[in-house]
């Protein structure tokens, strides 16, 4: 009876298990809560070319062979508003998007201040000095908009840009680039360091030397040449930590360790000094004045006001640790202000010490008490390290719902509910991207070393298998991720072989093998890791009918008169070209990955005119249809303008030479 009883048990426990609700995804697969394994497909949808939803490739920029800040064209690259995008976004770009990042940052340094070098507004900036923004012709040393003759320099874009240069190199590894741009890296860390208070190891700042600025105004206090009197700014010290981090592993891979000391004791130092700013309740204010008193001491009678950036920051770079982030995060879940609208602002209430009110400066819009999904990234990359796996799904739920509207612009108005550029037909502003980066990479965080990557699983616990069929990159090397059960790292598998180094809560993974292809598999809870090491990855399959090669693939008859006509044999040429590449293994290649985004391009636009014909689509205003389907065309006529001038350029290499023959052989 005993046995049977058993036997029983175990046929529920199978049934049980087998009955788990599955989803087969483009870019995930599991089983457990598939809404939430759906959202995460979607997600990586909107990095890659997409049928219904804008995506990322639609902001490649032919010029510098980069990314645009937003359409119709901002035209300058800015640090604030790529920051959170790029960050969350850099360990899921291969060889293509890596480039266009790289040659979108490269504005910045080639622009960097020397002491001498003159800005577009006639400014000189100091050596190690990035910018607001840049252009290929020039750069702006001070945050631009409103009165910029009283803004201090760009001291918080300059933190942001060391993270997100230093960021992009530990990925890449390629030692030429870390070469190049590590003595800059160098000169903007002795650059802020500068403005270090020595005895509180603290920084001082002026009006608008804020990532966000201009809101920020130092102590409010009007000087007699018109400035405002500096104060101590959190979020410098904050994200200066982080951005020594990230320049210590890079000290660390070329073997500098005279420096590696230096920034060590620099960034325990700065840590030290992080005292001054955090309060009682473990939430860090915005500033302190030099006279003692705090702005953003949420519910002081004066400066009372909760500042975001600081707090979600030391959530997403790790300076602050799991107890205070959860303190953190149990404050702002406190303060219903904050996230009026699901998607967290800048600051509540509105500040009372910037030095406008009105216009641009009211509360609700833009700076103060706006939304900016670039900062909105950071915060997803919190909620997951504090388990907020709801209010994660929320947040990237509201941005996702702008994605097949092609109404995906920044800032958003109203608290966050409302677009900025209404009057336009579609939006498309690469803060938005900040969403679907900060959902996906806040799952593993990906903190990447000299010598690996500490990977932190954050599996929402009704997931209970989970598989990322795209890689993530660490140098020439693509890893690709699975999950199997709940909770916390109880079994590693690497490329099926068990391992026994690891934490509850982390894996170290060093890829030193000669293995251009590495499969983690974590068993949580009770779970072994899986023995298999092949992740069914997803890859580009052209169709072979003819159809699919018609020059009016995404039109109806009635739409012709009105839509841009594309040249198809161009686009034949990239498919013989890719599928050349492939045959000689140039698949690392970027010819080969901005080739294959061309034919995915395309394969959308295929896809999208069968989902129009069966009424598949969100239905759009006549003017956004349009612009929408043009801007399908406009993307792939880019992507062909850029692939086809970076085949024309003089080759370095011998592989880029190969590559370029190939191409003019077709």
């Amino acid at each position: 009876m005993k046995k049977n009883l058993l036997i029983l048990y175990f046929i529920f426990l199978v049934i049980s298990s087998s009955a788990q609700p599955i989803f087969e995804g483009k870019y995930f697969s599991g089983s457990g809560d598939t809404t939430y394994i759906q959202l995460l497909d979607k997600a990586y949808r909107m990095l890659r070319p997409d049928a219904e939803l804008e995506n990322l490739s639609m902001l490649y920029y032919p010029k510098y062979d980069g990314f645009t800040e937003g359409l119709p064209k901002w035209d300058m690259w800015w640090i604030q508003n790529s920051f959170g995008p790029t960050y969350t976004l850099l360990p899921f770009m291969d060889k293509a998007y890596q480039t266009f990042i790289l040659n979108s940052q490269d504005l910045w340094f080639k622009h960097i201040g020397n002491g001498v070098r003159k800005d577009l507004f006639g400014y000189v900036g100091p050596v190690g000095c990035l910018c607001d923004a840049a252009i290929p012709e020039g750069t702006v040393y001070r945050q631009g908009d409103a009165k910029h003759h009283i803004h201090d320099w760009a001291y918080g874009m300059t933190t942001a840009g060391i993270i997100l240069q230093s960021e992009l190199l530990l990925i890449n590894r390629n030692r030429d680039l870390i070469n190049k741009y590590l003595p800059l890296l160098e000169q903007s860390a002795d650059f802020i360091d500068l403005r270090r208070d020595t005895v509180k190891n603290i920084f001082l700042m002026g009006t608008a030397a804020n990532l966000l600025a201009p809101s920020y105004a130092g102590s409010g206090k009007l000087l007699e040449d018109g400035t405002y009197e500096p104060a101590y700014l959190a979020e410098i010290s904050v994200n200066y930590i982080a951005a020594l981090n990230r320049l210590i592993e890079l000290e660390k891979f070329v073997g500098n360790f005279k420096k590696v000391d230096q920034y060590a004791q620099r960034k325990d130092k700065v840590t030290e000094g992080l005292k001054h700013f955090i309060t009682d309740e473990g939430y860090f204010i915005r500033s302190l004045d030099k006279d003692g008193t705090k702005h953003g001491l949420y519910g002081a009678k004066k400066h009372g006001y909760f500042e975001m950036v600081p707090n979600h920051d030391a959530m997403a770079f790790r300076v602050a640790d799991d107890e205070q982030a959860m303190k953190i995060y149990n404050k702002i879940k406190s303060i219903p202000g904050l996230r009026p609208y699901t998607l967290t602002i800048l600051n509540y209430p509105a500040y009372d010490d910037m030095y406008e009110q009105g216009g641009l400066f009211t509360y609700g819009k833009w700076v103060n008490g706006g939304h900016w999904t670039t900062t909105e990234a950071r915060m997803l990359m919190g909620y997951y390290r504090v388990g907020a796996y709801e209010d994660a799904k929320a947040s990237f739920e509201r941005i996702l719902s702008l994605a097949p509207i092609f109404r995906l612009d920044n800032g958003l108005e109203d608290f966050g509910n409302k677009i900025q550029q209404d009057w336009l037909p579609i939006n498309a502003v690469y803060d938005s991207w900040g969403a679907p980066g900060g959902f996906l990479r806040g799952l593993f965080e990906y903190e990447y070393k000299a010598d690996g990557i500490m990977i932190y699983p954050h599996i929402p616990p009704k997931i209970n298998k989970l598989e990322q069929k795209f890689p993530i990159y660490y140098g020439d090397k693509k890893i690709f991720i699975s999950t199997i059960g709940s909770g916390e790292i109880t079994s590693v598998r690497i490329n099926g072989k068990l391992i026994k180094e690891f934490s509850p809560t982390a894996l170290f993974l060093k890829p030193d093998s000669k293995d251009k292809v590495i499969y983690v598999s974590f068993g949580l809870g009770n779970a072994n890791a899986e023995k298999k090491c092949k992740v069914n990855e997803y890859k580009t399959n052209i169709p072979a009918d003819i159809e699919f090669w018609n020059p009016y693939t995404i039109y109806t008859k009635s739409e012709k008169d009105t839509c841009r006509i594309i040249s198809i044999s161009d686009f034949k040429k990239v498919n013989k070209f890719y599928n050349v590449l492939r045959k000689k293994g140039f698949q690392d290649a970027y010819e080969y990955k901005l080739s294959q985004l061309i034919l995915e391009n395309l394969q959308a636009i295929y896809e999208r005119k069968k989902l129009k014909e069966s009424d598949g689509l969100v239905k759009l205003p006549l003017n956004s249809q349009i612009a929408a389907d043009n801007l399908y065309i406009s993307t792939l006529n880019n992507l062909y303008f850029g692939l086809n001038r970076h085949l024309q350029k003089n080759s370095k290499t011998n592989n880029e030479r190969k590559i370029a023959s190939l191409w003019h052989l077709n």
